[in-house]
C-alpha cells in the first residue's frame, strides 16, 4: 500500500513540475505514472554506474555534480517515455531539483496522513 501511495505521490510531483517548468511536459497523469516508473528504473540501473564513474567530480564539487547526474537521468527517462518530454539541459537540471524537493514534501505529507489514519 505504501509503495503505491508513494508512486502516486511521485507521479503527482512530476505532473506538478511539468505545470511549473516551461521546458518539461507531461501529457497527462497516466504519462506521469509511467514516467515515474521509468525514472525509478533509470535511477536503479544507470544511476549507480553514473555515480560510480563520476565520484571524483562529485568529491571535487562537494556533491554538486550529483545534480548534473540527476538531470541526466531525468532527461534519459524522457527519451524512453511517451508523453514525457524534457527540453534542454537547464530544464532538466532545475526540474530535477524541483522534482526532488516536491516529491519529498508530498511523500512526507502522505506518510503523515497515512500514519495518522493508522493510529486512529
Amino acid at each position: 500500500m505504501h509503495l503505491i501511495v508513494g508512486w502516486m505521490a511521485s507521479a503527482l510531483a512530476l505532473w506538478l513540475v511539468a505545470q511549473i517548468m516551461p521546458g518539461i511536459r507531461v501529457r497527462d497523469f497516466r504519462a506521469a505514472l509511467i514516467a515515474t516508473l521509468v525514472i525509478g528504473v533509470a535511477n536503479a540501473v544507470v544511476g549507480p554506474v553514473a555515480r560510480f564513474i563520476a565520484w571524483p567530480l562529485t568529491i571535487v564539487t562537494l556533491g554538486l555534480f550529483l545534480l548534473v547526474i540527476n538531470a541526466f537521468l531525468l532527461k534519459l527517462a524522457s527519451l524512453f517515455t511517451p508523453g514525457f518530454q524534457v527540453h534542454g539541459f537547464l530544464s532538466a537540471l532545475v526540474g530535477s531539483v524541483v522534482l526532488t524537493l516536491l516529491t519529498s514534501v508530498l511523500r512526507v505529507m502522505v506518510s503523515s496522513a497515512l500514519w495518522g489514519m493508522a493510529v486512529i
